[in-house]
């Protein structure tokens, strides 16, 4: 399985590219972002683009990959509506529709989250992607993502993120424990989301019971 990668260098991203260079189904993967992921391994190549609205790749550059994990992300605090359609649907739509003219098979999993559709701002705008996502791709799939605890050193570049998990991180398998259903760890979501793609279950919004039961079963 080939894959396309966005978003590689944030949590989710590096919890994807780290399952993905671990699994040996996986032949090879392209990350798409801003900026290197810094690692250098004989299963990746990268694509740096500055501006990542510019979407004026080469066709021969992204065809004949069988996955796209959509891993970007910002959080919605302190922004407008506009803003965050714009950073949260637009970009994910422009790489979308390209993507599904030069690999209309391909299976595309978008990183969500949990209580997506809902009446808040962020939900109503990550509904509407998904929904359109879902008419591009026969193979779409939504991580509806809820809580990740992270185990392979993976560290989000966000600011406020990174003090949330250094202050919630150590009780991280505690509130597991409690509440299985909300966390899931960064091994487990890697392997979902390549089982996910590489399987093409029936269910294409993949609530965290969804993730959990193929993050167990995914294993290499």
């Amino acid at each position: 399985m080939k894959v396309i990668l966005f978003g590689a260098t944030g949590m989710v991203g590096q919890a994807a590219l780290g399952e993905c260079l671990r699994d040996d189904g996986v032949e090879s993967v392209l990350s798409i972002a801003r900026s290197s992921t810094g690692k250098v391994h004989p299963k990746l190549r990268e694509l740096i683009r500055k501006d990542l609205f510019d979407v004026g790749v080469p066709e021969a550059e992204l065809r004949g990959y069988d996955a796209c994990f959509f891993c970007l992300g910002v959080s919605s605090a302190g922004m407008s509506e506009a803003d965050y359609t714009r950073l949260t649907h637009d970009l994910t739509l422009a790489w979308a529709r390209v993507l599904a003219r030069v690999n209309p098979r391909m299976a595309f999993l978008y990183v969500s989250g949990a209580g997506t559709g809902g009446r808040s701002m962020w939900a109503q705008v990550k509904g509407r992607t998904e929904t359109e996502l879902l008419g591009l791709f026969p193979a779409a799939y939504m991580v509806r993502l809820a809580m990740l605890r992270p185990v392979h050193g993976e560290v989000s570049r966000t600011r406020w993120t990174r003090i949330a998990y250094a202050v919630f991180g150590p009780v991280a398998p505690v509130i597991q424990a409690l509440a299985p259903s909300m966390v899931i760890t960064t091994e487990e979501l890697g392997r979902a989301m390549i089982r996910a793609a590489r399987e093409r279950p029936p269910t294409h919004l993949l609530e965290m019971s969804d993730l959990h039961t193929l993050g167990r079963q995914g294993g290499r």
